[in-house]
């Protein structure tokens, strides 16, 4: 695959009971009649995703940040709260609109509030006429963090010259919903600590009884590992190699002791596989709200609350040594005894399986690559709270099976891959288990008069079950697929491209909580399909 070099990024966290969206709340009107190819202008980008779900309460906006990103340098300004809505909320949502023209990349942004990380994201490739987009998600859990003044930072980087002319326009607002008497303020984390790199040292509060890593993980920075999912061995002829292939796992360690393992979503940006036209209208799954991995360290708790300072770091596996290409900010989420001045307790328990895996190069005509890789981790430990011992144990399974296949020149380049992360965590009885699969199926073509065509489906689901310890069984399963099929002359000035293109995306949520179903679909960048099931 010919591969565009862009500045990106990718990462992810189901949270039983949280839903996060982006795109409109309700279903836009579809055209019928799109024309023969794209043209200079195509339909606003948008994605099937649910918005967040907000109470009915007195709500108070406030504008975080507004700018023109026009290279890399960032925004700096001031947050302060709401006056009018309380001090304590039952919701807070976080609401980035965005407009940008004429020609210009997919770029990675990120917004800090009092250097803690609330989004990180990307922005979709414009039409010459021009564009608007907007990303919601849910932010309720950094509440104690926007609780008070504090300082901003967002950066969008950009370069604007006589050829990309994107001027990438935006504004961040934060909506913080009242609670009253029959809608409770959230229960939040009583701290969020940042690491900017993933990497310190952490000193805990004594008396914290349950800690949560939040890693904002993207294989980024312009080089291969933003196609991390497409590299080969050193002997293998393709033009992104990395030493072991292209698996790859996010781990996080405290005291150098392995403390969680992860997959990394395979997260396709706005220009990838080589083919702008498939991501103009519907982009691929998480792209503009790249979700954090989420780690349980509370077993640990009982070695962190001892007062002295702790080194935290994430890596990531499969990375070649000494080369660059992942950021991996992190936030450390605290809930405190407020009981206790200090909590003890200790880890018992660390099972840290052997990987397994095999990458197999078949040489030939058309190269072949098998790639197979697995871990599994177990973490237990207690704490001692003024409620009593609560046991934690955390156990994550990951598995990953692909074969990429590819032609000399790479007028051929073909991947089918599929990743499970299983995680199953037990605190104070209750039990939470997540299946995640992700899931890619692609093949880009590149024939005769240099005609490029791209065909593929990306998968990103997860089921979620809790039960025990006193309280309701509750059940959630997601499904995001994205279709596209897109082809255009390579090589030419944009008005004889004579691109066309038909995507597609269907989201469903349901479980416990109710039931949520949306299609799109276009052809030529006109929205034909927009239907709602439930």
């Amino acid at each position: 695959m010919r591969q565009k070099i862009i500045t990106m990024a990718a990462g992810f966290a189901l949270a039983a009971g949280t839903l996060l969206g982006a795109g409109p709340a309700a279903a836009a009107p579809a055209a019928a009649e799109p024309p023969a190819e794209f043209g200079t202008d195509w339909h606003d980008p948008l994605t099937a995703a649910p918005p967040v779900p907000k109470p009915s309460t007195k709500s108070c906006e406030v504008t975080v940040a507004e700018a023109q990103f026009r290279d890399f340098t960032p925004y700096e300004g001031s947050y302060a709260p709401p006056k009018g809505c309380g001090e304590r909320w039952s919701k807070v949502v976080l609401r980035l609109d965005g407009k940008v023209k004429g020609r210009q990349y997919d770029r990675l942004g990120y917004l800090k509030i009092g250097g803690v990380e609330v989004l990180r994201t990307s922005t979709p490739e414009p039409s010459p006429d021009g564009i608007t987009w907007s990303v919601e998600k849910d932010v309720t859990r950094y509440s104690r963090t926007l609780g008070g003044p504090q300082p901003v930072e967002m950066l969008i980087g950009n370069v604007v010259n006589e050829t990309y002319t994107g001027v990438i326009d935006v504004r961040a607002t934060l909506v913080f919903y009242a609670a009253d008497g029959r809608t409770k303020p959230a229960r939040v984390p009583d701290r969020v600590l940042p690491f900017a790199n993933g990497t310190g040292e952490l000193t805990t509060p004594r008396n914290s009884e349950r800690i949560l890593a939040e890693v904002y993980a993207t294989g980024s920075g312009g080089g291969c590992e933003e196609y991390w999912y497409l590299t080969v061995p050193k002997e293998a002829p393709y033009s992104c190699k990395a030493d072991e292939g292209p698996y790859r796992e996010v781990q996080i360690s405290v005291d150098g002791k392995l403390a969680g393992i992860a997959t990394p979503f395979p997260t396709v940006w706005t220009g990838g596989w080589s083919n702008p036209f498939l991501w103009y209208v519907i982009p691929g799954p998480r792209a503009f709200d790249i979700k954090p991995i989420q780690y349980d360290l509370t077993p640990f708790a009982g070695l962190l609350n001892d007062g002295r300072p702790h080194r935290v770091e994430v890596s990531v596996v499969g990375l070649p040594a000494g080369q660059s290409g992942w950021s991996t900010p992190t936030n450390i989420l605290l809930w405190q005894d407020a009981k206790r001045e200090v909590v003890t307790g200790a880890l018992t328990r660390h099972e840290n399986a052997a990987p397994t895996g095999s990458v197999k190069h078949t040489p030939g005509a058309e190269h072949r690559l098998d790639t197979e890789g697995g871990h599994r981790l177990t973490v237990a430990g207690y704490v001692d709270t003024s409620h009593g011992r609560v046991a934690t144990t955390v156990s994550r399974s990951l598995a990953n099976t692909s074969v990429h296949r590819w032609t000399e020149g790479e007028s051929l380049d073909a991947l089918k891959s599929t990743w499970r992360d299983d995680e199953t965590v037990t605190t104070g009885g209750r039990t939470t288990r997540t299946h995640r699969t992700y899931t890619m199926d692609g093949r880009t073509t590149l024939g005769d008069g240099d005609r490029l065509r791209t065909v593929l489906t990306l998968g990103d689901t997860a089921e979620v079950l809790s039960f025990g310890g006193g309280a309701r069984p509750a059940y959630t399963r997601f499904d995001d697929t994205y279709t596209g099929d897109a082809a255009y002359t390579a090589n030419v000035p944009r008005e004889q491209r004579h691109a066309v293109a038909t995507t597609s995306e269907r989201y469903r949520l349901y479980g416990t909580s109710g039931c949520y179903d949306r299609s799109l679909r276009t052809v030529q960048g006109t929205l034909t399909v927009d239907r709602r099931a439930c």
